[in-house]
């Protein structure tokens, strides 16, 4: 039963928010660090801890996205740049921690050794396999041969002609001990015929051990998303090849063009697709009903931190109740669709409640935005340092978009977000680490072993405003009120 009907609200006219509802405290057999956090972000792909990073241009870039599918989350890489920008931002994920390496970046042993120094800038890597036309093998160039040799002097003539090489067959364990034991970070798998078929890294092989959480996908590299808009397909074609799920990225998705560009779209890429944001319950029938390939459903409208479309329009769909809603319409339809909560999530309580209402997941990014990983600027203030957190519907994030990607349009004419500089927070890993302790800890409480039973048999409760009030009124000794 969802929590509408539980709570006798489905008929009720009131829209309500994180703050009206408490998790009873309930019985619960284990201890909180035994809990688990396995949930789903899509229909095809499993998360080890409910958390996402948000597609916006102050929060997810590759470097957060690794952090968070190294932890057992994923990101959502944002949109607001230039197709080839995203797409290598996808490919820097994706290349972190491959056991063999696909895509790999080569050069032609007829190149310049400056040539070489520039490409292994461009894609922060530190070493090129040389590749005659054929694709054949014939040596490598590291950045140690680079800083040795005149950028005038050929590939061919700075490059590592000996090349250890192995075969596909090889396994993690065998390739390090190979690498071992010849004193190199770098191993080319090549086919019979000695022709270049992916690259085994020292870093990627070894970080493999370290992250038992991580999510991966059926290649052993570290899962990604990506936002995209849903009228460009162009976009989509190019990053579906390489993420796990593509989101698409619109306020409002209950339109009848977004509806109809979003069903072409899904019927053209084979990856999961996750829609929203949603907000109503005939939005998400519409949506479900015209759109067969529905991945996952992201909901919620207006809630975020540097969003101001309810203050701007007193429009809008808060989170908790936003969730609600998509929990009782796929219960009525039979389907079982995660839901991302999406908006306004401030500490692991939130998040705890948004499950218990029947999320799967959980969207951030005031969270991450102060990170280390997050892109935006550091500054000092007061001593302190800060970062600086955008809504993607801000005057500077539309602006930038305007800039960068040519099939971007902007029908509204009034921005809908704001700029604010948040305190710095260190590294994400060790938010997410809290965040995932503080979570058992609710999940605990409320008799949860799993978030299964968490969506399930969770027990929440309206709050009144001051059931709270005398904790703040606490006076310690000598204070007088």
């Amino acid at each position: 039963m969802g929590k509408l009907k539980e709570l006798g609200l489905e008929e009720s006219n009131l829209v309500f928010g994180f703050d009206d509802f408490i998790l009873l405290p309930s019985y619960i057999s284990i201890e909180p660090s035994d809990i688990s956090l396995n949930t789903k972000f899509s229909l095809n792909n499993d998360l080890n801890v409910p958390f996402v990073s948000s597609p916006m241009d102050t929060v997810t870039e590759a470097e957060m996205a690794i952090t968070l599918a190294r932890n057992g989350g994923i990101g959502v890489i944002h949109r607001n740049c230039s197709i080839e920008e995203q797409l290598a931002q996808v490919k820097r994920v994706k290349r972190a921690e491959s056991f063999i390496i696909k895509d790999v970046v080569t050069i032609n042993p007829e190149a310049t050794v400056g040539e070489a120094a520039k490409i292994m800038e461009e894609h922060g890597i530190s070493g090129l396999p040389v590749v005659d036309e054929s694709n054949k093998l014939v040596g490598i160039i590291t950045g140690r041969d680079v800083r040795f040799a005149s950028y005038e002097l050929k590939v061919k003539d700075a490059m590592t002609k000996d090349v250890i090489v192995a075969d596909e067959s090889i396994t993690p364990e065998e390739s390090i001990d190979l690498m071992r034991k010849y004193r190199i970070e770098k191993l080319p798998v090549v086919d019979k015929d000695g022709k270049l078929i992916g690259l085994i890294t020292y870093k990627d092989v070894s970080h493999r051990g370290m992250y038992k959480d991580a999510v991966r996908d059926k290649m052993g590299r570290l899962k990604v998303a990506a936002a995209i808009s849903p009228f460009d397909l162009e976009r989509a074609l190019a990053l579906e090849k390489y993420v796990d799920a593509l989101v698409i990225d619109v306020a409002h998705f209950h339109n009848e063009n977004v509806i109809s560009a979003t069903k072409k779209l899904t019927e053209q890429v084979s990856c999961d697709v996750v829609i929203g944001n949603l907000g109503s319950r005939e939005g998400i029938i519409d949506s479900i009903s015209k759109i067969d390939k529905v991945a996952g459903l992201r909901v919620g409208i207006g809630g975020g931190s540097v969003c101001t479309t309810t203050q701007i329009t007193r429009a809008g769909s808060p989170t908790l109740y936003a969730v609600a809603v998509a929990r009782e319409c796929l219960d009525e339809l039979g389907m079982d669709i995660p839901i991302i909560a999406d908006g306004g999530i401030r500490n692991a309580g939130d998040i705890a409640l948004a499950i218990a209402f029947g999320a799967s997941s959980a969207m951030m990014g005031y969270m991450f935005a102060g990170c280390k990983e997050s892109p935006a600027p550091l500054m000092m203030l007061g001593g302190r340092y800060y970062k600086l957190h955008r809504g993607m519907g801000s005057l500077s994030a539309r602006q930038k978009r305007l800039s960068v990607d040519r099939y971007a349009k902007l029908p509204k004419e009034i921005p809908e977000g704001t700029e604010a500089w948040i305190p710095y927070k260190g590294e994400a890993s060790n938010v997410i680490k809290e965040l995932a302790s503080a979570l058992r800890a609710a999940m605990g409480y409320a008799g949860a072993r799993n978030i299964k039973e968490l969506q399930t048999k969770a027990k929440v409760k309206r709050v009144s405003p001051s059931a709270f009030s005398r904790a703040s009124d606490l006076l310690f000794p000598g204070e007088s009120r």
